[in-house]
């Protein structure tokens, strides 16, 4: 059974029960399948040819959902592209994803009319808001299809996701995301119950649907028959409104989206009783956060641990491993069942628990391949192994913990050093709310550690008194050599910190970037 039809089943056992409530709009499961099979119907009148992409250009609204499905159940891939990416980058996706077809929302029209005469290969661009002069008008388009699942025969290994690594070291990929891997995916969040939730959950989606984590935890749910509250975008105060009101039992947030969440002025005014469990990753957390967000919401956390190339899922941390007496909180958890999971040095040999070196995966939940990009996918499933590029350990219990990224060690004075592990005791400080680490050049260590720090709003600390207090909480090796005070940190849309960003500046006249 494939995921076009687990939604067939939902819609016939349950199609009155609400699926997607967006803007006071409330869209029942029959609904949104009888919307799905119409835009279905319109693709395959397009003409387009099988497997084709269909890329989606457009803020969070549930025109996706019909789009993806719809899409996936004729046999072509849903191919999301990051709004906030700007013109240029935009148009390179594009004319690399090969598609004929674009679905565009309408705070991207001037986008796109920007870049239209450069698309070498899309033949339509549909309108999801409609009131475009020359594009096609979707609601128009779509209503006038039949509401009938179209009879399309549906393979394993067709593609039905093109989503696109977030960049943070050079140009996206697009990463191929194939019907029988999704259902693998779906089990395995089942299995570990992750996500074994039924129809009484709501869960409450801020996070982008170019995403996969936004993908994850909308579909997910929904294939169990849950209650999706979908927004646009991130707003604090309407994400503690929405908690609160439309009591919500789930909900998924990047550590930055807590963060915010915690400096609202009256996050502690909000009855969040119904809340029963707030997933978290796809960045590192301070403890300091997660211990004021368990005070604040009082509910279960469960940390996620994965990546697009994964489908999301490479490790869980339990609720019940967050409690301060298992000091688990700076692990990412246990390997997924059905997953196995290795720790191996340069040379590829596996290390003994407590060593640092990079996390390997095998499952059967592993991308296809990126697209029109052999030798990246080569290297990344060298040896039948997913390569993380992740720096960890594993524990004599089994849980990983994460160091950071391979690529991002800090090596000074012969020593490796992870910036995880300074910003996390650089973050415990009352008065900073958000750091950056960083490696900069140094002629007599080869690398010197410098904090980029934002202070909390009124705070006034000095360059020496956070370096003096960054070597109380860890070896002073470890510690900040030197400070920059920045308004806030540039980030991806998944919440990770673009430190290629911070570093540029200190590398420019050096041959080499580490």
């Amino acid at each position: 059974m494939f995921f076009a039809d687990q939604f067939q089943d939902l819609q016939r056992s349950q199609p009155e029960h609400p699926a997607i409530t967006f803007e006071g709009q409330v869209i029942s499961f029959n609904e949104l399948m009888e919307h799905s099979w119409q835009v279905a119907n319109g693709l395959l009148e397009l003409g387009i040819e099988r497997q084709d992409r269909i890329a989606h250009l457009a803020k969070n609204s549930p025109e996706f959902f019909e789009i993806f499905i719809g899409a996936s159940a004729s046999a072509f891939a849903t191919a999301g592209v990051n709004w906030r990416l700007a013109g240029p980058e935009v148009l390179q996706i594009l004319n690399s994803t090969e598609n004929s077809t674009l679905f565009v929302g309408k705070d991207f029209y001037p986008t796109i009319e920007a870049i239209e005469s450069d698309l070498k290969f899309i033949k339509n661009i549909i309108a999801i808001d409609g009131d475009h002069e020359r594009w096609i008008d979707y609601t128009s388009w779509r209503d006038q299809q039949s509401k009938q699942r179209p009879e399309v025969t549906l393979e394993g290994d067709d593609d039905i996701l093109q989503l696109y690594t977030s960049g943070t070291t050079g140009l996206p990929k697009g990463v191929q995301l194939t019907n029988q891997g999704y259902v693998n995916a779906f089990n395995a969040f089942i299995d570990n119950d992750i996500l074994a939730v039924d129809p009484s959950a709501t869960f409450i989606n801020v996070m982008p649907l170019f995403h996969v984590g936004g993908i994850n935890l909308t579909i997910v749910p929904l294939l169990r028959g849950a209650h999706i509250h979908l927004l646009a975008e991130f707003d604090a105060s309407i994400v503690l409104d929405s908690l609160s009101n439309d009591k919500i039992t789930h909900a998924l947030f990047v550590p930055a989206m807590i963060q915010m969440l915690l400096q609202e002025p009256k996050v502690r005014e909000r009855d969040y009783s119904s809340l029963q469990c707030l997933y978290y990753g796809a960045s590192p957390i301070s403890e300091s956060v997660l211990v004021e967000a368990g005070e604040v919401f009082g509910c279960d956390f469960m940390q996620l641990y994965g990546a697009t190339e994964n489908y999301g899922i490479i490790s869980k941390l339990a609720p019940e491993d967050h409690a301060p007496g298992r000091n688990l909180l700076r692990s990412c958890g246990k390997p997924a069942a059905g997953s196995e999971v290795k720790i191996v040095d340069n040379d590829g040999n596996t290390l003994p628990n407590g060593e640092v070196g990079e996390i390997l995966l095998k499952s059967s939940w592993i991308l296809k391949s990126y697209w029109r990009n052999p030798e990246a996918t080569a290297e990344v499933k060298a040896g039948g192994w997913y390569h993380t590029g992740d720096a960890a350990y594993l524990d004599d219990e089994g849980f990983l913990f994460i160091k950071d990224r391979v690529k991002d060690m800090i090596i000074t004075g012969g020593e490796n050093v992870f910036p995880a592990e300074v910003e996390n005791a650089v973050h415990s400080h009352d008065d900073i709310i958000d750091v950056a680490v960083i490696g900069i050049p140094d002629e007599q260590w080869g690398e010197s550690i410098k904090a980029c720090v934002v202070l909390r709003p009124g705070a006034e600390l000095s360059e020496e008194e956070i370096i003096a207090y960054a070597r109380t909480q860890i070896a002073g090796f470890k510690a900040p050599k030197s400070i920059d005070f920045i308004p806030e940190l540039p980030r991806n849309p998944s919440g990770k910190i673009l430190r290629r960003e911070l570093r540029a500046p200190y590398w420019a006249d050096h041959s080499r970037g580490v």
